[in-house]
């Protein structure tokens, strides 16, 4: 009798991720962004081998950002790769500009770029292949910065592009694993230099904080810190239907802008009271409130002793008739 070999552990990780994460998506194109590497290398050999089993067909997209030397031929290699995949290859070539430095503008660009393509395709979803490090590293970059539960919850497994379903199948897989699957299935993945250059800090996070913590606190930090995003996201969830039903009952229109009940306010815990200002902030007037902002505007509830009002980003807050008004901030 033949004897087949059985499958790489590897590969069947890769693609049990990504077939649990196309189990609700229904029949159409799904894009799969696809840089070369080997995390986004991975997820697409694995879609090729799970999405047609659900009536899916098949889209890469490769962005050129064109910022780096060779950036062309890169592109095309991962086009060829997958094209024998099975893939309807696409490559974009885009232009990186505007504020908020070249990370964000580039991250900003590629969005574009796979938004067009999905929504000329009315595809079914987006697949990108972030991965269990890639979450650890923006949970970690979140602590640093001291940006509170919303930054710590690292990325969503998924959320949304432009109305379109965005999957990250890969965030419970580790980096380790995708690359071993793209040798277990001859794939040659190409190693981007920026991903070395300790001039980035999720470079530094890679290379040196999360190497630094397993020696000295022992294995398993990624796979706890991403623990940790998952639970955060979970308590989020809660605290967002917690504010929804909260919200329409202490919330009034206002001449100049929206107040807020100080009598519930108060009434609240302190974590939910603050949740709620920066709601109300955020939805009334587009913008994000600090922690200190927050607790300042929170002092005009619990801490009354007769201030003015405070100016924010976009608004200005103040304390009148038994109630917390928010205005829009004069020219």
């Amino acid at each position: 009798m033949e004897h087949r070999p059985g499958l790489d552990p590897a590969t069947a990780q890769v693609r049990l991720a990504v077939r649990r994460a196309l189990s609700d998506v229904r029949p159409g194109a799904v894009v799969v962004a696809l840089s070369g590497g080997a995390d986004s290398l991975a997820l697409a050999a694995a879609t090729a081998f799970e999405a047609p089993k659900r009536g899916c067909t098949l889209i890469s997209v490769t962005v050129d950002h064109g910022l780096q030397p060779g950036s062309a031929e890169v592109a095309e290699t991962a086009a060829r790769q997958a094209e024998d995949l099975g893939f309807d290859a696409r490559v974009e070539r885009v232009a990186v500009d505007g504020g908020g430095g070249p990370e964000a503008a580039a991250r900003d660009a590629r969005h574009e770029a796979l938004q067009r393509v999905a929504r000329d395709a009315d595809a079914a979803a987006i697949l990108v292949g972030h991965t269990l490090d890639d979450q650890a590293e923006t949970v970690l970059l979140g602590l640093a910065r001291g940006s509170g539960a919303a930054s710590l919850q690292g990325m969503a497994a998924v959320s949304h592009l432009g109305g379109i379903p965005l999957l990250r199948p890969l965030l419970g897989v580790a980096r380790a694993t995708t690359r071993a699957a793209c040798t277990a299935e001859g794939l040659q993945p190409w190693d981007d230099p920026q991903n070395a250059d300790p001039a980035f800090a999720r470079v530094r996070v890679r290379e040196t904080v999360l190497p630094v913590l397993e020696a000295e606190l022992g294995p398993g930090i990624a796979e706890a810190l991403a623990r940790t995003a998952d639970q955060l996201r979970e308590d989020a969830e809660a605290f967002a239907e917690m504010i929804d039903e909260t919200i329409e009952d202490i919330v009034e229109h206002a001449e100049a802008g929206i107040s807020v009940s100080i009598a519930a306010l108060a009434a609240n815990p302190a974590a939910l009271r603050h949740r709620i200002i920066r709601h109300v902030v955020a939805s009334e007037f587009g913008q994000s409130l600090t922690r200190t902002q927050t607790l300042e505007v929170a002092r005009l509830v619990t801490d009354w002793s007769g201030q003015g009002p405070i100016d924010l980003p976009g608004c200005r807050a103040r304390r009148t008739s038994g109630r917390i008004e928010f205005s829009a901030a004069g020219p």
